[in-house]
């Protein structure tokens, strides 16, 4: 039920995110359509093969595969996976805990907007991605501003009457993710503001 409320909002549809305590707030899937500012700042990263990590509508998956850079997109909605591939990018239907393709040969995982957050348990999450990575391999994430306070919420998808299940949701916060990424397995991390969005680099 994730899923399909999640296609709902990638078809235009009016999709809340709703947290335990009641709030709601709209899910603004819109955007994830069009080049977003700072996306150049992640896609000038990338290296071949990049793996993106809920990929959505595809937008940085088909920017590297425009630009020649060997990239699939994973995502857990055949909606999502449908736009992709309608657009020019390689996308499979696939869980990040699934079996993926090329698995300890990717040099690069994006986990863009907020993708850091699946699950709603980072380090678990880097542990998974760091086995997709070849060695060397990095990370590439978007995380929450500084000053932002490192959470894990409880948080369900709803259309009108129509609910999905509840799932958990990381955020983490700029000041925090050296201390998640070394958890996750890595080095280390660098963080660095680019069109009021906040990026990190994990090696």
């Amino acid at each position: 039920m994730i899923g399909e409320v999640y296609a709902d909002a990638l078809a235009g549809e009016s999709v809340e995110i709703e947290y335990v305590d009641g709030t709601r707030v709209p899910l603004e899937a819109a955007r994830w359509f069009e080049p977003i500012a700072g996306d150049e700042e992640l896609l000038a990263r990338c290296s071949s093969p990049t793996l993106d990590i809920g990929s959505g509508p595809g937008r940085l998956t088909v920017a590297l595969t425009r630009r020649g850079v060997r990239s699939l997109g994973i995502d857990i909605t055949p909606r999502a996976v449908a736009l992709t591939r309608r657009a020019g990018g390689f996308a499979l239907l696939r869980d990040v805990f699934d079996d993926i393709p090329y698995s300890g040969r990717w040099a690069t995982a994006l986990l863009a907007d907020g993708n850091i957050g699946i699950g709603g348990n980072p380090a678990a999450l880097l542990h998974r991605v760091r086995h997709l990575l070849r060695p060397g391999g990095t990370v590439l994430a978007e995380v929450a501003p500084p000053g932002t306070r490192s959470r894990v919420d409880r948080i369900r998808l709803r259309r009108g009457d129509v609910v999905g299940q509840w799932f958990g949701w990381a955020t983490v916060s700029a000041d925090d993710i050296r201390r998640v990424a070394v958890a996750g397995g890595f080095a280390g991390a660098d963080c660095w503001a680019a069109h009021g969005r906040w990026l990190a680099r994990l090696r």
